[in-house]
């Protein structure tokens, strides 16, 4: 867990394997782990080889393979929301793995001829790849997805509640490459949203508007369990606007840049109100109306939605000629 998290606490919970199929996380197509297997080196499934068969998928042989999956070794099946795709193990011309068969649900039923084949199981993001060896007889296999599920949200001081429209989550991974960039797994996470990912330790960005109140957080997901997670954001929701009396009308046509203690411009807008979510922190406000300039220096406290005046008077313009 990164150090700018105020609050952040973990709970595990085992997890229904219906709630899991039911679930409405965002974007979670299906995609291949290719580290499955030693040796495999399976493409993303949108670099494999169509079915040439003229056939249905599920009927190109006469060996006959029951397939199911689960999320740990002694875990139930999972009986929705799965998607399966069979792949013949050696790589056509393209270098592609030719697709031979595919399907969706829950337990998958195939006849396929006799052979070696490469199985993928997708569950959300959570997925395993694994080599069967089919007959003319009936066989079964299982998958092993060794997953689980996360659940995120976040709050302001007090247990304050974020309207989830924004509030917005990524997951990428844990691991930073040698520019310090990690991988994005998924975007656009919705709070509350059940998400099925393999075990292991995700990096996790929440965002509160769309400024700069970002929390960081590294978060653990057990295999066969939903994990949650509740993240504490230090930010309020302004409103900004250039008045000429305290309570008066906002002026409008009027430009705004709020810039950090720094100097660091954080955000830019136009018109005669400017509403924006910041973190916690001292801020400055420059309001251009016209050919003058006003500036006005204000804190954010965490959890204190406000309106903030900006006087347009004539002891504290700056001369927009000066300032260029």
């Amino acid at each position: 867990m990164t150090g700018d998290v105020s609050r952040l606490f973990t709970r595990t919970a085992l997890a229904l394997v219906a709630a899991f199929a039911i679930s409405t996380a965002s974007a979670q197509e299906p995609e291949v782990d290719t580290g499955v297997m030693d040796g495999l080196s399976l493409p993303g499934l949108s670099n494999y080889a169509p079915p040439t068969t003229q056939g249905p998928l599920a009927r190109t042989g006469d060996g006959e393979v029951r397939l199911s999956a689960s999320m740990t070794e002694d875990g139930p099946e999972i009986t929705r929301g799965l998607v399966w795709r069979v792949f013949r193990p050696e790589a056509d011309s393209d270098g592609r793995l030719p697709l031979v068969a595919s399907s969706q649900g829950g337990t998958g039923i195939f006849m396929l001829e006799p052979g070696s084949y490469l199985v993928h199981a997708s569950f959300g993001r959570a997925g395993a790849t694994k080599r069967i060896t089919v007959a003319d007889s009936f066989k079964t296999e299982s998958v092993v997805l060794d997953a689980g599920g996360l659940k995120l949200d976040a709050v302001l001081s007090g247990d304050v509640r974020i309207p989830p429209s924004k509030l917005s989550f990524a997951i990428y991974e844990a691991q930073a490459d040698a520019n310090g960039d990690r991988a994005l797994i998924i975007p656009d996470v919705n709070p509350n949203a059940v998400v099925r990912l393999n075990s292991g330790t995700y990096h996790v960005v929440s965002t509160y508007g769309k400024v700069n109140a970002v929390i960081r957080s590294d978060i653990h997901v057990e295999a066969g369990k939903l994990t949650e997670a509740t993240i504490e954001h230090k930010a309020a929701e302004l409103t900004m606007k250039l008045v000429r009396e305290h309570g008066g009308e906002a002026i409008a046509d009027t430009s705004w840049s709020i810039l950090t203690d720094s100097g660091d411009i954080v955000r830019e807008s136009v018109g005669a109100f400017a509403s924006m979510v910041l973190a916690e922190g001292d801020y400055a406000i420059v309001a251009k109306n016209r050919d003058r300039i006003y500036q006005r220096d204000f804190r954010v406290e965490a959890g204190r939605n406000q309106d903030v005046e900006v006087l347009a008077n004539e002891t504290v313009p700056i001369d927009a000629d000066a300032v260029d």
